[in-house]
């Protein structure tokens, strides 16, 4: 398809209204026990079911990826040395050396030099700015296991629009039952869903499961601030395409079968993946790969995702799958339907 620059997209395009009540602050009291909004992609043709039931839209044959990367403790709270002005640090990603990339509030009070202390138990010193407004910092480690002192420390990094502070429930229930790769500041929300005993029922019917890695960023969720949505730069993030899942996948296609990625994180892999000419490939980095319409998809037939937030590249993504108006049409439809919105919220399977 050409890309018709007179009847581009723009960042409105992508608007809807969402009540805020139907944003979910809290899980469902089981994990699978979220609605289900089946969506044909090229009808958009819609129907509601349970997530318990996704096995029923699933086929012998269809190989199902998942993402394992898995979410850390990367809300922080410190104080300034010598002024013990309180600051809040929220990683983001490690470049190597104790070095991290943060961001800090309030920003103003936090300058290159400084060094800042969290609980007694662990220091870093600032050592540069980022171009996003963020903060370079060094930890000390003391000759500790880092992790666990994050473990020890670090709050739960909820989304912004999840108006509570986060609670012990919220360490298993913000993470896959599946996370084995720790690396993600915010959690791949579609595998959420799942429970061991669903997975299990997926490969009784013939599911493959097969998995890659995309340590989740705040890029994703990033707000878009120009209205020419081609302007728009996605921060990277790393991820991981096994050689096992490739193959997987390309026997698949070869024999006509489904491929259907868990979450957008899932499908942003795969399609970073895909090399010259147009082949997927095993391999890890780092990707800021946007999609958004019009896209031609080379991996994923279906996917299965959580309800986005208007004007996201999230929901710029699942509309590049079937198309804006298909999905705005199916969004509206949860909104009557009162479906929940969000990283905690109900999911639609869109093939």
């Amino acid at each position: 398809m050409l890309f018709d620059r007179a009847k581009a997209l723009t960042l409105s395009d992508f608007d809807y209204e969402l009540p805020e009540e139907l944003i979910a602050q809290h899980p469902t009291a089981k994990r699978d026990g979220s609605k289900l909004l089946v969506m044909d992609a090229q009808s958009g043709e819609v129907k509601h079911t349970k997530f318990s039931n996704l096995v029923d839209s699933l086929k012998s044959g269809d190989v199902l990826v998942l993402n394992n990367t898995k979410v850390f403790p990367s809300r922080l709270f410190a104080r300034k040395d010598k002024t013990d002005t309180e600051i809040e640090l929220f990683l983001l990603r490690e470049l190597g050396n104790n070095l991290w990339e943060t961001l800090v509030k309030p920003a103003r009070k936090v300058r290159v030099g400084n060094k800042l202390v969290i609980e007694d138990k662990i220091t870093c010193d600032v050592v540069d700015n980022t171009v996003s407004g963020g903060r370079v910092v060094r930890f000390d480690k003391n000759g500790g296991d880092f992790y666990k002192i994050l473990d020890e420390v670090g709050k739960w990094p909820l989304p912004p629009y999840i108006l509570r502070e986060a609670d012990d429930k919220d360490k298993d229930r913000y993470q896959t039952v599946y996370a084995e790769h720790r690396g993600a500041v915010a959690a791949p929300t579609a595998g959420l869903h799942f429970t061991e005993a669903l997975i299990k029922k997926a490969r009784a019917k013939g599911v493959e499961i097969q998995y890659v890695t995309l340590h989740v960023g705040l890029g994703t969720f990033r707000p878009v601030n120009v209205e020419d949505i081609t302007k728009h730069q996605m921060d990277a993030e790393y991820f991981n395409v096994p050689e096992e899942t490739v193959t997987a996948i390309k026997k698949a296609k070869e024999e006509g079968r489904r491929v259907i990625g868990v979450g957008t994180t899932v499908v942003r892999a795969l399609e970073s993946a895909v090399m010259y000419p147009r082949e997927l490939e095993p391999g890890d980095g780092w990707t800021n790969k946007f999609i958004y319409p019009p896209y031609i998809f080379r991996v994923v037939d279906g996917i299965i995702t959580n309800f986005h937030q208007p004007k996201s590249t999230l929901l710029m993504l699942v509309s590049a799958f079937s198309s804006k108006e298909k999905i705005l049409k199916a969004y509206n439809v949860a909104v009557e339907k009162k479906y929940r919105f969000f990283s905690y919220g109900d999911a639609m399977f869109i093939s």
